[in-house]
């Protein structure tokens, strides 16, 4: 596995230089050093490169916020700087791999050297595979007239536009779309998902698809070059006990204590001190990043004018409790907030914590998870391993592991309005269920928890369809 060092993994206890490769960046004659570092699992050997081009701008941020009039632009310097350090040492092994799998749009600029390289021959012979998390990141950054730009990180360099450019702005570089045209074998993280990405996106409907990419990943699936395997999930922990509610509540006050004073702190530990000392009927769970993709869908209004959220909290009332665990994108945090501030039985905790996920996953006795799109999804998973039943809509990876009315609750709707009144729906519906059909409810988690998409079935997929097919 090769990455950046972010100027910290290079540092690991354990880390050995292997080496450094010497690269043209920037029409100057770059060092990168390599090295190697102990990782979580035996026999897959880390490599990492370090150069001051690689460093985060913070502590552990890996990914810079350049502002919306210059988006990718720091990134793409890095990554672009990280694609050709990459073809530089892939080329000088000895014997070489058998295959290059790369990841997302930061990995795509390993093939601008494969292809258009001079002295890289070798790696054409080498069959890439790639790999899309998340097409709503493409890494587009200009041709030429700015710092972070094609030609200003490799002056020089001979390409062709038509095969490296974006389909809509032929000015700029699209990294993602150049990937999906260079690699032999293109995957996504869900099989839905692959279906879904070679359809045009129509937001006035509430569908995203290929976000402008979706021809080329029509040619690629009539080419027989692209395939959805999902992602998978870990299985061999030990299984836990569902969390006494007095316990949750002391764990919550606990990670509130450590973290910084802040409104929406502040505010979650008046919540959490106004809930009630017993378990409420209801605890509804939901972890994860506040951003478009997966909180939209939580403030678009029904059919009747209000948020989806305030409805569901409404119907809610002292009955029940909505945790709600995640930080990401300011608007969605600042709309959290205010519904927080509405309603009492909304505990936002704005953050992310390890130790407190895990209980959360355990203790609720529903998940909400109504993301417009999903490449896979992980909290899904998580959440059904620990007998938490989920409501999510039906697109991408959600609709491939959630079974409706087996293991959990699938809505779908034509346009944002129906999807937001058919996330109420399904919420009032589950919890109806819970309480008058206690027998049907115990079927339903049982199976979440029985589901299983575990990463052996991943891996072998992947090496069959991928890897073999060459």
């Amino acid at each position: 596995m090769l990455t950046p060092s972010y100027g910290y993994f290079h540092t690991l206890p354990g880390a050995r230089f292997l080496g450094s490769v010497s690269i043209e960046f920037r029409a100057v004659r770059e060092s990168v050093a390599v090295y190697e570092v102990p990782g979580s699992v035996e026999d897959v050997t880390n490599v990492v490169f370090e150069h001051q081009g690689f460093k985060s701008l913070g502590d552990s941020i890996i990914y810079s916020e350049d502002g919306p009039t210059r988006p990718f632009a720091s990134d793409a310097s890095k990554f672009a700087l990280f694609g050709a350090a990459a073809a530089a040492w892939i080329h000088e092994q000895d014997p070489q791999p058998d295959v290059v799998h790369l990841h997302d749009w930061h990995a795509a600029f390993y093939l601008l050297m494969r292809h258009y390289g001079e002295h890289y021959e070798a790696l054409c012979r080498i069959p890439t595979v790639f790999t899309i998390h998340n097409l709503s990141y493409q890494g587009v950054r200009p041709l030429r007239f700015d710092e972070s730009a094609l030609e200003a990180w490799f002056p020089g360099l001979e390409y062709l536009p038509q095969e490296v450019g974006d389909p809509s702005h032929a000015d700029c570089i699209n990294p993602m779309a150049m990937a999906i045209r260079m690699s032999d074998r293109i995957s996504t993280v869900s099989p839905t998902y692959a279906g879904e990405i070679c359809r045009p996106s129509d937001p006035d409907h509430g569908f995203i698809g290929g976000e402008g990419l979706e021809t080329l990943l029509a040619d690629a699936r009539d080419d027989g070059r692209l395939v959805g395997i999902l992602n998978g999930c870990y299985y061999n922990g030990p299984k836990g006990r569902r969390p006494g509610w007095q316990r949750v509540l002391g764990m919550i006050a606990e990670q509130l204590d450590a973290w910084p004073d802040t409104e929406a702190n502040r505010l979650a530990a008046r919540t959490l001190d106004g809930l009630p000392r017993r378990r409420p009927a209801y605890v509804l769970t939901s972890i994860g990043r506040l951003v478009r993709q997966k909180a939209s869908l939580f403030f678009e209004k029904t059919s009747r004018g209000v948020a989806a959220l305030d409805e569901i909290l409404e119907a809610l009332g002292r009955k029940g409790v909505l945790i709600l665990l995640g930080s990401g994108e300011y608007i969605y945090e600042y709309q959290m907030l205010e519904t927080a501030k509405r309603h009492d039985n909304l505990l936002f905790l704005r953050g992310y914590s390890e130790t407190l996920a895990d209980p959360l996953y355990r203790a609720g006795d529903l998940f909400l998870m109504p993301s417009s799109f999903e490449p896979c999804g992980i909290s899904q998973m998580l959440a059904m391993r620990a007998a938490q039943p989920c409501v999510v809509h039906g697109v991408g990876g959600l609709r491939d592991t959630v079974d409706e009315g087996r293991s959990g609750f699938v809505f779908d709707g034509d346009t944002t309005e129906q999807q937001a009144d058919r996330f109420v729906e399904e919420v009032h519906r589950a919890l109806e269920l819970k309480s008058n059909n206690h027998d049907h409810w115990q079927k339903i988690c049982i199976r979440a928890a029985n589901a299983r998409f575990s990463w052996s079935k991943s891996a072998r997929e992947t090496i069959e369809r991928l890897y073999e097919h060459h």
